[in-house]
């Protein structure tokens, strides 16, 4: 079973989303988070330790990662997928975009 994480911001459109799409993927256990304070689900280091691979939004996430979590990514895979926040939750554009960008990672 490969442990997958998304990260937005908020943890509210973009990663939830994902997170949505990609739980009925045999093969795949999916969770979500955002990298700020007050996101529905904030990330934490356990987050990140528990992760196989760590998909982050845009370029802002992953530096905010190495950061704020430098020492809980021990070489861990971080994919940035460049998907701008213009989108809302299961938006057809998003899930398109996160259809195509995701799964070559995932091989």
């Amino acid at each position: 079973m490969q442990k997958i994480l998304f990260i937005c911001s908020q943890n509210k459109l973009r990663s939830p989303t994902a997170e949505q799409i990609f739980s009925e993927t045999p093969g795949l256990d999916v969770l979500s988070a955002g990298t700020n304070n007050d996101a529905i689900t904030p990330l934490t280091s356990e987050l990140i330790e528990w992760a196989d691979k760590i998909f982050v939004m845009e370029n802002m996430h992953r530096e905010k990662l190495r950061k704020r979590f430098r020492s809980s990514l021990n070489g861990k895979k971080i994919i940035c997928l460049g998907i701008p926040d213009d989108f809302s939750y299961m938006d057809p554009e998003l899930i398109t975009l996160l259809k195509r960008k995701v799964p070559p990672f995932l091989a």
